[in-house]
């Protein structure tokens, strides 16, 4: 029995899909299963020199020999599903929840016609918070009743538990960051649902006894898109010095860079009980880093940087990423775990 769910660690953008996509390689998961908000979040995988950006299927899909599917938690824009399903080619191996919520073009007007959501909270304009606002007063049309989704609907959680039950690891993956979760994050600058990896458990029906391991993704230089607090926030003059211009996946605005913010991480690790910590970027720290694969090569800097992250946070950092690329990684679970 086997179960690790990886969630983001600061305001999303940490690189999970990178992180997400080398676990599937390493550890060959039987299933890997998305929880999250919906199509608002958005993974971007660099595979064989091509980039993908996915906004409903689980970021590991460039792992082929596992199932993917989409827990009951998750908001559905059957647009953007099946669009991603037919590019991807993997509609023999993709699944949903029968009971997973629908995005309506009523709901994405809504939320782009707010001036509260879409003017101060910054909202991506992808109906997530309408639809969430449906699902609670229970008006929300559900994944079965839509025909054309119909031949991918499954029973998420009995696929998962009996994979767990039978011996086979299942990899859960998040979407978005902590920091944004509308519990725990920078009220009212946030999502409109809880993102922690409690939740995630939740979307896609798994009890939180037969969760293994909790990884949270931490980027070293931490990014928001939109509006809302950041407290080690710095000029966009000084991101651009340290060679640092991003831009979101799903809305194409300019993210926000920060300095490391070690009391969020604090918190971060605490709220959502991580075993262990991917950090993402540690080449935007020191460019002699870029593409290292193993810790005895990394700079005194970079290695002193990771040594404050585990102070800080009090979980070991187990994957560095030194690069976009799936290769360019450092993998030391199996010397600290």
């Amino acid at each position: 029995m086997s179960a690790t769910i990886v969630v983001g660690g600061f305001w999303g953008d940490e690189g999970k899909g990178k992180i997400i996509s080398h676990i599937a390689y390493s550890d060959r998961p039987k299933i890997i299963v998305r929880g999250g908000v919906g199509p608002n979040a958005g993974h971007t995988v660099e595979f064989d020199g091509k980039k993908f950006g996915v906004r409903m299927l689980p970021s590991g899909f460039v792992y082929r020999d596992a199932k993917l599917l989409i827990g009951a938690g998750v908001l559905i824009n059957p647009d953007v599903f099946l669009n991603e399903v037919r590019t991807l080619k993997v509609e023999d191996r993709t699944g949903l929840d029968f009971r997973c919520a629908i995005i309506e073009e009523r709901h994405i007007n809504a939320d782009r016609s707010s001036e509260h959501l879409s003017g101060k909270i910054g909202s991506t304009g992808t109906g997530c918070g309408p639809a969430n606002a449906d699902r609670v007063m229970r008006t929300a049309r559900l994944a079965r009743d839509v025909v054309e989704l119909q031949p991918f609907l499954t029973d998420v959680p009995l696929d998962v538990n009996t994979a767990i039950d039978s011996g086979e690891f299942v990899l859960v993956e998040g979407t978005q960051g902590f920091a944004l979760s509308l519990y725990y994050g920078t009220y009212p600058y946030v999502t409109s649902k809880d993102t922690s990896a409690s939740q995630m458990a939740a979307d896609v029906g798994v009890g939180p006894t037969k969760i293994d391991e909790v990884i949270v993704v931490f980027k070293t230089f931490p990014t928001r898109v939109g509006a809302g607090p950041f407290p080690t926030e710095m000029s966009q003059k000084e991101a651009e010095s340290l060679g640092i211009i991003e831009y979101g996946t799903v809305t194409g605005r300019r993210r926000r860079i920060g300095y490391w913010d070690g009391e969020l991480a604090r918190y971060s690790a605490m709220v959502n009980g991580a075993t262990q910590i991917a950090l993402t970027g540690i080449d935007r720290l020191d460019r002699e880093c870029y593409g290292v694969r193993e810790w005895n090569k990394l700079t005194r800097k970079a290695r002193d940087f990771v040594d404050r992250v585990e102070d800080d946070t009090g979980v070991p950092v187990t994957l560095i990423s030194t690069g976009p690329s799936l290769e360019q990684i450092i993998d030391l679970r199996d010397e600290k775990l």
